[in-house]
């Protein structure tokens, strides 16, 4: 990409610190063969052509990368006359007045690049007329955390009937005059007044596919309704499932009735009143019983009033949004409103479901639904942790995902993208914290601000795309876990090669905060007043210290040496395949000194792990990552996890977020059948009539989270065992785990195509391998 024309346009106006949507339009003539254009825009767009939605994007970036997209638009192309139609949102630069996982800079734009002609680009900027939507507001969806700010506030334009249509569309309309109407040419962009993020050459064609598009219905949806003048209606809509998507109001009349669009996961019963008021949730049960109430997040909007049936006026929030139900308010003025139909577009990342199991437990089967549906949702332009809440690629959850991704589909084009974004995360947590060092005295407003950097070097953001620095210190380790688990599917030297110095600084850090035992030293704390956090997991007894074990008022967590311990075995496996061999003696000499000072200073009563350094405190988890890096024998293992497992009430319990290691500990200690019991967990969330998978016991607040989409991976590479014997899944092996299940049969995905497994459980107990073919 040349600098010649830079292809960036802006608005003639605009404000710096405020959200704003433009809108911007051309026409060009006729049809062509192919018309591949490039796009992408400050902060997102959506793409129509003569009024169908094409595309939105451009794929998440970060601090370091700018995505493009390349589309051919020739398909949407008619003989006569065309309108290429383009939303563009805008997010100010300050961080909490925008979407946290969306980057921007201080200026709105959109990047068009035309195909080129013999006479040069069959377009530039002065063809391109712009407007700014007025009455547009996006707003808080919850006045204590905010990471969305997706929901809208916003009125009808007069042209929002048309503006997308060619001229021989709009037969019958009245002529609009687009200059009247605020509508002015848009202003190219010079290469300096663009930041350095957003320069041509540095624009990255996206790397993941477009997003899945598929058009949906709500149950039980009779239109068109009526909605006399100075009249109060109320509907409601189902879904059918827990979904996201792009929605559509279609009206006509009702000149200044205002609607108000709540989305709601479930029905629940009234909020329970918590100390800390983010933590008021509603209490849930049957997520269908319609005696409750809808609780969730609402879009209003104010109609023009200027639709008919023929050319209805139609509203589309611009972001997708996640919903089961949904309930529409209408307030109509003096005019009646008549409400034309509701629909929505289902979006999601086109993932492809390969692997499929069927066993003598039925209740598997239900499981298993909720379970792939939970994995869809959370995967857009990236993993998400949750699609309602907030839409971040936390890289616990992720690390979990991407297994199940590879179980169902040997898929890892979001799992490389992920794990690139948690790769440019560190490298832009180094880059400040190298700042902060070169800052001069007089500099202290920066250095202030870069001072948090400093110490964190070598880390990835917990989460990220994210606008701000999130640390989870032990979720770096997960990253680690990440590369591991790519090496042992896909065997990419190369991409691996690209990670090794990102795993190195992660492990130099823990390394650099080793305290005086050797142990990790207390890195992290409870998630309040910008203490990194020091999360674990969601067990009910750690609720008052946000799922960090309450040790954390004493001192260090067992926990966080137990993940230093498992980074450096992932990270010595890793050098080993790679023949790097100074870093794979490194990895193992370290890993044996945290492990000996793990077993002399953490160790308690009855051969128990600690949660905290010579602190009488236990939970199930520090007993399961023992086993899980081979801290304790196998025999060992068996007694701490049965311990655990059998006196529940002495000792804090795996919950969803973590069920993935407790089951890797249960099938490495030959203690599979215990899984029967813990799939209740799951068996209680369809009994609820969920659709998707809860994110933890304590509240639920959210009703999507794709850590728990577990049968996905326990199904095919457990119960069936086919899984990778050796990097790159060059072999592979056939190991079945029963469990209490007396048979099971499908196919697994694999690099080398689909392998057919069945068998059947002998009077004996053991296993009888039917067939097996590739």
């Amino acid at each position: 990409m040349e600098n010649v024309n830079t292809y960036w346009f802006k608005p003639a106006e605009y404000q710096k610190n405020e959200t704003e949507l433009f809108y911007f339009r051309k026409e060009i003539e006729g049809e062509k063969s192919s018309y591949v254009v490039h796009i992408t825009a400050d902060s997102r767009y959506k793409l129509f052509v003569n009024g169908t939605l094409v595309e939105n994007g451009p794929a998440k970036g970060n601090h370091m990368v700018w995505y493009y997209d390349e589309i051919d638009l020739a398909p949407y192309l008619n003989r006569k006359r065309n309108v290429i139609a383009i939303e563009v949102l805008h997010y100010p630069a300050e961080h909490w007045k925008g979407n946290c996982g969306i980057f921007r800079t201080e200026m709105p734009g959109l990047y068009f690049r035309e195909p080129e002609t013999e006479l040069g680009d069959y377009g530039n900027a002065s063809e391109w007329m712009c407007k700014k939507v007025k009455e547009f507001q996006v707003v808080q969806e919850n006045p204590y955390f905010s990471p969305l700010l997706i929901y809208e506030k916003r009125m009808g334009q007069k042209e929002d009937v048309v503006w997308k249509l060619p001229e021989e569309a709009l037969e019958g309309c009245e002529s609009l005059n687009w200059p009247e109407m605020g509508w002015k040419k848009a202003v190219s962009c010079s290469l300096d007044e663009l930041s350095e993020l957003l320069h041509p050459k540095n624009l990255i064609l996206r790397g993941i596919p477009f997003l899945k598009r598929t058009g949906r219905c709500f149950e039980k949806s009779d239109f068109p309704k009526k909605v006399p003048a100075n009249e109060t209606a109320v509907l409601e809509f189902d879904a059918g499932e827990l979904t996201t998507g792009f929605l559509r109001l279609f009206f006509a009349g009702g000149k200044d009735a205002k609607i108000t669009i709540l989305q709601s996961e479930c029905y629940a019963g009234p909020v329970q009143e918590h100390k800390n008021p983010f933590k008021a949730m509603p209490v849930k049960g049957d997520r269908a019983d319609k005696t409750l109430q809808l609780y969730g997040y609402s879009d209003c909007y104010e109609l023009m009033g200027n639709g008919t049936k023929d050319r209805p006026e139609i509203y589309e929030p611009f972001w997708f949004r996640t919903f089961r139900y949904i309930r529409v308010t209408i307030e109509t003025g003096r005019e009646e409103l008549c409400f034309l139909n509701f629909d929505y577009e289902e979006v999601g990342y086109p993932l492809e479901i390969k692997s499929h199991v069927e066993t003598s437990d039925p209740s598997l089967s239900a499981i298993w639904d909720i379970c792939e549906r939970s994995l869809r949702r959370c995967m857009h332009e990236t993993y998400e942790d949750c699609p309602f809440y907030e839409q971040l690629q936390y890289a616990m959850d992720a690390r979990s995902q991407m297994l199940y991704t590879y179980a169902i589909s040997m898929d890892d084009r979001l799992a490389r993208n992920c794990m690139e974004d948690f790769r440019y995360s560190a490298l832009y947590i180094q880059k400040m914290a190298e700042a902060y060092e070169k800052c001069q005295k007089s500099d202290t407003v920066r250095k202030n601000a870069l001072k948090r950097f400093a110490g964190k070097a070598g880390l990835i953001n917990s989460c990220y795309p994210n606008y701000e620095m999130n640390i989870i210190p032990g979720f770096s380790i997960y990253y680690i876990g990440m590369l591991y688990d790519h090496m042992m599917y896909f065997g990419d030297k190369d991409f691996l090669r690209r990670h090794m110095e990102t795993v190195d600084g992660i492990l130099h850090f823990f390394e650099r905060n080793l305290d005086e035992r050797g142990l990790v030293g207390k890195i992290g704390d409870i998630n309040q007043n910008g203490n990194d956090w020091s999360f674990i997991d969601w067990a009910p007894e750690w609720d008052d210290t946000d799922g960090v074990p309450p040790c954390t008022k004493q001192g260090p967590v067992t926990m966080e040496s137990f993940l230093y311990l498992l980074g450096l075995q992932y990270a010595e496996k890793l050098a080993e395949y790679l023949c790097q061999k100074k870093r794979e003696q490194e990895y193992r000499e370290h890993a044996g000194k945290i492990q000996e000072s793990i077993k002399r200073y953490c160790t308690g009563r009855n051969g128990m792990y600690q949660d905290g350094p010579g602190i009488e405190s236990y939970s199930q988890h520090c007993q399961v990552f023992a086993i899980l890096t081979d801290t304790v024998s196998i025999e060992t293992g068996k007694n701490l996890l049965r311990e655990t497992l059998e006196q529940k009430e002495d000792y804090p319990q795996c919950t969803i977020a973590m069920m993935f290691y407790l089951f890797r500990a249960l099938e490495k200690c030959d203690l599979y059948d215990k899984t029967e019991e813990l799939w209740d967990i799951w068996r209680m969330m369809v009994k609820n009539h969920m659709t998707t998978c809860a994110e933890d016991p304590v509240r639920s607040r959210s009703d999507c989270h794709a850590w728990g989409a577990l049968a996905l991976y326990e199904l095919p590479v457990v119960v069936l065992g086919v899984r990778p014997k050796k990097p790159g899944f060059t072999e592979y092996e056939i190991r079945p785990h029963a469990g209490r299940l007396k048979w099971a049969r499908g196919e697994a995905a694999t690099r080398e195509g689909m392998i057919g497994v069945s068998w059947e459980k002998n009077a004996d107990g053991k296993i009888t391998l039917l067939t097996h073919k590739e």
